[in-house]
């Protein structure tokens, strides 16, 4: 591992939970609670890669705060992670589908991280999985 402060490998990804959550992570938020465009017809076959997904999702008291407790989380488990020499830290970020919430809050989520863990990396496991 390299000594590079805040070298810490830092994955993000979605994932829907009927598609089952996944068992190799650190941490694992549920997102349910979030707006969900899955419920408006307009919103519905478009992902929370789409600034307007995510912001329906995310752009609201519960998505604002959620982001803010996630990061702050978040970081904190990096930062002892990495003072402990870990190797990686991993973060599962769920919805129901993996399309819209989940997807809207880990890219926003991996974009704050980056700031201070450049080496944070997002993917979306699920969101291929079928069409919305």
């Amino acid at each position: 591992m390299s000594d590079a402060p805040n070298s810490l490998p830092v994955t993000i990804f979605s994932f829907g939970y009927k598609y089952l959550p996944p068992q190799d992570v650190n941490l694992l938020f549920d997102v349910r609670f979030l707006r969900n465009p899955y419920h408006v017809k307009e919103l519905r076959s478009s992902t929370g890669q789409v600034a307007e997904i995510a912001a329906y999702v995310l752009e609201n008291e519960a998505g604002r705060k959620c982001l803010q407790q996630l990061q702050q989380t978040t970081l904190f488990f990096a930062r002892q992670l990495q003072r402990e020499n870990k190797e990686a830290l991993r973060v599962a970020i769920g919805c129901t589908g993996g399309h819209h919430r989940s997807v809207a809050v880990t890219e926003a989520l991996s974009e704050l991280l980056k700031k201070d863990f450049p080496n944070t990396s997002h993917h979306h496991r699920d969101i291929l999985k079928e069409s919305h």
